[in-house]
């Protein structure tokens, strides 16, 4: 049996589920915290403490959608994977298109549960590394650079950044040239990709 030594908030109100879904997630390693609304939920710290987040899709009160857009609003990082019923597959396709990871149908396979939750936080975490490394990255420029940089991620031409930089175009060539270099970047598509990940939105 593999360890994972992550942390897990769980928003489930039907109690057996929640029960059986707390034991076997900790016998696997987890540290799960419960909870049997989306209220108690988003009143705690554990969308900001929560490797990952298992979210019923159907709660008393506000429902797991609605959940689900106010930790987007926050900003909440942790990934989201849904718990849905054969009936709501509707809803756990509008929680994949807001930002949630994987939805799983009950009732669960507990060995597909548990792998499903280890990928989506080994992915967030890669994510992070990834985000991590490019931020680094684009931190290596200079200031002229990072000027050359934002505008080649929104697509302008290079005559375009000169007239809007006050350069000629050759230094612009110059500094996309060591914008290249510094980022490791070897085309446009990479490095507009680094930029996404490195959360820097071209259109801004």
């Amino acid at each position: 049996m593999t360890q994972a030594a992550h942390s897990l908030a769980l928003v489930e109100d039907d109690e057996p589920v929640r029960t059986s879904l707390c034991a076997v997630l900790e016998s696997w390693g987890f540290s799960v915290e419960a909870f049997e609304d989306g209220e108690s939920f988003l009143a705690s710290d554990w969308d900001r403490r929560a490797d990952c987040i298992l979210l019923d899709v159907r709660l008393p009160g506000i429902d797991g959608i609605s959940v689900l857009s106010k930790l987007t609003d926050r900003g909440v990082a942790a990934p989201v994977v849904i718990l849905t019923g054969h009936g709501d597959i509707s809803m756990a396709v509008e929680a994949l298109r807001i930002g949630a990871k994987d939805f799983i149908e009950k009732p669960f396979d507990d060995d597909d549960l548990v792998q499903r939750v280890n990928e989506v936080i080994e992915t967030s975490e890669r994510a992070d590394r990834d985000a991590t490394e490019h931020r680094g990255r684009i931190a290596t420029l200079t200031p002229r650079e990072a000027d050359v940089f934002r505008e080649v991620v929104a697509g302008c031409a290079n005559k375009v950044i000169a007239h809007r930089l006050g350069l000629s175009p050759k230094t612009v060539e110059i500094h996309r040239a060591r914008v290249m270099e510094k980022t490791g970047a070897t085309n446009l598509s990479q490095l507009v990709r680094m930029a996404l990940k490195a959360g820097i939105d071209p259109d801004t």
